[in-house]
């Protein structure tokens, strides 16, 4: 058997990124891809490494099982787990779990239109500790709601396209941290914090090589938060976080290789183009580098 070696290069610039390991968002493209259509059960393992605000390094390991019912309809099932180690201490738990549902088209004249509707529930309420003390959401596992996702896809030649929402419906945050008791600048208050909806941009063309061993597939993601995130000051009042809305744009490229009809590796990497003032949410990267690999069966 052959070993397969990657090098990679990334360049990181000096801003830090806006990753969406967290919200969901950017991984529900999950949903649209097309899976061989020969087999009906498909199961991916990952991580994702990562270096956020300060000096915080997370390891987000992730299953993820797809169940193909016939060629219009599948169904995919996710579990995520997050580790955060920074000053604060190391804090490690399960993040969230999605339920996803995608209906396909048939194709038309090499265009093929799907439809996607899924849920995200939190294993937590966001207000994970360390010796008691208070953590903002950078180290959380999950941002603590309850949300819906809706969103169509539109593949075309070697093009694909997705829109997608992404739409908080129950807040279950319970996150207690002030930034005044923190003793450092470098995360906001997000007592209580309450976040706005997603929306979701994406362009994705897919390049494979003559023998099919490698699929490369740069895209760019436009996302744009629809409003301010707030939170709860220490006088007990609503406060808005200036800043926290608007577009963030990601360069991302994927890079598959088939090891056979049923298995593959896949890398993901990614680096900023744009990014909002102010990411209250723990979404801030510097770095983020996805490694999967899926088994077919």
């Amino acid at each position: 058997m052959k070993k397969l070696v990657l090098i990679v290069v990334l360049f990181v610039n000096n801003a830090f990124s806006q990753g969406c390991s967290d919200a969901g968002i950017c991984s529900i493209n999950h949903g649209f891809t097309t899976e061989e259509k020969s087999f009906k059960n498909h199961i991916e393992i990952a991580a994702i490494f990562g270096t956020g605000e300060s000096d915080v390094r997370y390891v987000s390991p992730y299953v993820l099982y797809t169940k193909r019912f016939n060629d219009s309809f599948s169904f995919t099932s996710k579990v995520t787990f997050s580790m955060a180690h920074g000053s604060f201490g190391t804090r490690s738990q399960f993040g969230d779990a999605f339920l996803i549902g995608n209906y396909t088209f048939k194709e038309n004249n090499k265009k093929q239109w799907g439809a996607l509707l899924g849920w995200k529930f939190p294993f937590t309420a966001s207000n994970l500790k360390i010796n008691g003390y208070s953590l903002p959401l950078d180290y959380q596992s999950s941002l603590g709601t309850v949300d819906l996702f809706l969103g169509t896809n539109l593949s075309y030649k070697k093009w694909d396209f997705n829109a997608a929402l992404q739409i908080p419906v129950f807040n279950l945050n319970k996150n207690s941290y002030f930034k005044e008791y923190g003793r450092t600048d470098d995360f906001p208050s997000t007592n209580l914090f309450e976040r706005k909806s997603d929306a979701l941009l994406r362009a994705t063309y897919s390049i494979k090589t003559p023998n099919k061993k490698f699929t490369f597939k740069p895209n760019i993601l436009l996302i744009y938060h629809l409003g301010e995130d707030s939170f709860e000051n220490i006088l007990g009042q609503r406060e808005s976080i200036k800043g926290s809305d608007g577009l963030t744009i990601n360069g991302n490229l994927i890079t598959s290789y088939n090891i056979s009809k049923q298995s593959s590796l896949e890398l993901s990497l990614a680096t900023p183009f744009v990014v909002r003032d102010v990411r209250p949410d723990g979404l801030t990267r510097s770095f983020v580098a996805g490694l999967q690999y899926r088994y077919s069966f």
